[in-house]
């Protein structure tokens, strides 16, 4: 069976016969994060050179930190020693040190439209004009985020799921100002990094964050309405449907907080199929936030 995907769609390369894509030879990574230091490993260990931006000098140390533990953990797999690579990055320690002949900068800042604006907005004025900018949302406009931009078609979401070096995805995400040659060139950095990606217009929660969380708010709604706990929920699903991960561990993983934030937001704009159960929002206001935190709707060491 073949399914029409329409124009937005990615054809999977050939893999057997397609020469691999180079990286960006510049990147900037606006946000230490665990996503911004994530895609900062994975563009450093598939050859880039990155900048983080994180004007907190503790934050910045601990990106550091956290990519040189990521790079240790994959040295297998790179192309030279973990130490090495890890020199590939360096800090800065505002939007406008983004080195003005970077290829690419991704934010990854909070889920905050008006954040993520502002910072894109500065990023735009700190670089040349051919750069590519994009922005790490999982969920929000990217039309109204490239409303700020005075060249909107060098824009795109490049939407990276958590933890970034392991995972095999990235969504890109097209608005209607977005040119052929920035998608273009979103592609071929993604398969450099050795990932796939899906194509998708904008629109709210795009695919993934859309149909994620559809299940995830169903399966904390079970648990609130006393269906089952929240192992047997997540059994269920990776045992009968064969997902890699159940919707409640992975809420924990990707944050009840920031899924709260997406529900509020697709809630919102697509309606009421999308409204947060109190139980998430009682998770939430006592600091329940997931793994990062240590009890979410499991407990982490």
């Amino acid at each position: 069976m073949t399914a029409n995907t329409g124009a937005a769609a990615a054809a999977a390369p050939d893999t057997a016969t397609a020469p691999v894509p180079a990286p960006p030879a510049v990147v900037g990574v606006v946000g230490g994060g665990r996503m911004g230091s994530g895609i900062a490993q994975a563009f450093a260990a598939a050859g880039s050179s990155v900048t983080v931006v994180e004007s907190d000098d503790a934050a910045a140390a601990a990106a550091l930190d956290r990519i040189g533990s990521g790079l240790r953990r994959a040295a297998a797999r790179l192309d030279r020693p973990a130490d090495e690579v890890l020199a590939r990055i360096t800090v800065a320690p505002s939007v406008d040190r983004l080195p003005a002949d970077a290829d690419l900068v991704v934010e990854a800042v909070p889920e905050d439209a008006a954040l993520k604006a502002r910072v894109l907005a500065a990023a735009e004025r700190a670089v040349g004009p051919h750069t590519v900018l994009a922005s790490n949302t999982s969920s929000l406009s990217i039309t109204e985020i490239a409303a700020v931009l005075s060249q909107p078609g060098r824009f795109l979401g490049m939407h990276f799921f958590n933890p970034v070096p392991a995972s095999a995805l990235v969504e890109l995400v097209v608005g209607p100002a977005t040119t052929p040659n920035t998608t273009a060139a979103a592609l071929g950095w993604t398969h450099a990094l050795g990932k796939r990606d899906v194509v998708v217009t904008d629109s709210p929660g795009f695919a993934s964050s859309r149909l994620g969380l559809a299940l995830g708010l169903e399966a904390v709604r079970m648990v609130e309405d006393g269906v089952a706990d929240p192992e047997a929920i997540d059994a269920a699903m990776t045992l009968g449907y064969k997902h890699p991960m159940g919707p409640l561990r992975l809420t924990d993983l990707v944050g009840l907080d920031v899924r709260l934030a997406i529900a509020e937001y697709l809630h919102a704009t697509l309606g009421e199929r999308f409204a947060p159960p109190r139980l998430l929002r009682d998770k939430v206001a006592r600091g329940e936030l997931g793994r990062k935190t240590g009890k979410g709707f499991y407990t982490w060491d």
